[in-house]
């Protein structure tokens, strides 16, 4: 999850909650997650995709779940996950840790989630995501759980047609926070990615243009400016109007001459001299 940086800490911690409720069912409370900080520094630096601590509902435990995101097989995944592991012990050395491993990736799931040495076992839990039915997340209607649904399976639902449910319903719930917004879309995109499906989203984001204009202020100010505009223009039109009616009433009653009624009503001769000659007609 390399774009995991740019990603508030807020929404990570949220996102954590959910992938261990919703994907993992370890059931824990929302406002126990706190993201711990795991990267070490030997000759290269490492950093695991995401670790942090939580408490069950129902026994009160706590825990650290360490949660790495995969995109391709890799058969030194075993290795790895065991270096994150000791790695968060050493920080934390009285606390149990779960090990999940996402998988995302395009091709079929085939890499080893064990290490065995004639000393030494060790096995960490794998997910495969594409096994969920995307349908589980878009049941909670959370700006995460939508964002995990991006990676799931749509069974017989039309691609094109989920994912732009995913991002129209992230927007609605989101509301006017465009920063908040701005997070969970960046997300997708990453995520997304991983299933070729960035040109679904790019046209869900094209739908997203296509909204009630009225809602922006800029919109609101050129009706203000136009409202303004047309009433000027009804106040002219109205003087006109007012201006030909006395003139009529002064050709009708007759004594006055054309230069004298353009002068009185502000009309121009030209205009007098029409009004004279639909009088005659």
């Amino acid at each position: 999850m390399a774009e995991k940086d740019i990603i508030s800490k807020d929404v990570l911690q949220h996102l954590a909650a959910d992938i261990a409720n919703i994907l993992l069912h370890l059931d824990v409370e929302h406002d126990s997650v706190e993201l711990l900080q795991t990267e070490q520094q030997r000759v290269e630096v490492r950093r695991a995709d995401m670790v942090a601590r939580m408490r069950k509902r129902a026994s009160g435990e706590q825990f650290i779940l360490h949660i790495e995101i995969q995109n391709a097989n890799d058969t030194t995944m075993p290795i790895r996950m065991l270096r994150y592991l000791s790695d968060i012990l050493l920080l934390h050395t009285d606390e149990p840790v779960y090990q999940y491993l996402v998988y995302i990736g395009k091709a079929r799931l085939t890499m080893p989630s064990m290490l065995q040495l004639p000393d030494f076992a060790y096995h960490f839990r794998v997910l495969d995501i594409h096994t969920v039915d995307c349908s589980l997340l878009l049941a909670q209607d959370t700006p995460e759980a939508l964002v995990l649904a991006i990676l799931c399976d749509f069974k017989e639902r039309p691609t094109q047609e989920v994912v732009n449910y995913i991002v129209k319903r992230l927007k609605e719930l989101t509301g006017d926070n465009e920063a908040r917004f701005r997070n969970y879309y960046e997300m997708l995109e990453t995520l997304a990615d991983n299933r070729d499906l960035q040109t679904y989203l790019d046209e869900a984001k094209a739908m997203l243009t296509q909204v009630d204009v009225t809602r922006f202020s800029t919109y609101r100010w050129g009706l203000q400016a136009g409202l303004e505009q047309g009433l000027e223009q009804g106040l002219e039109q109205g003087a006109q109007f007012k201006a030909r009616e006395t003139a009529k009433k002064m050709l009708l009653k007759g004594g006055f001459k054309i230069s004298d009624i353009a002068d009185l009503t502000g009309l121009s001769l030209e205009q007098v001299e029409s009004l004279h000659q639909e009088k005659r007609h």
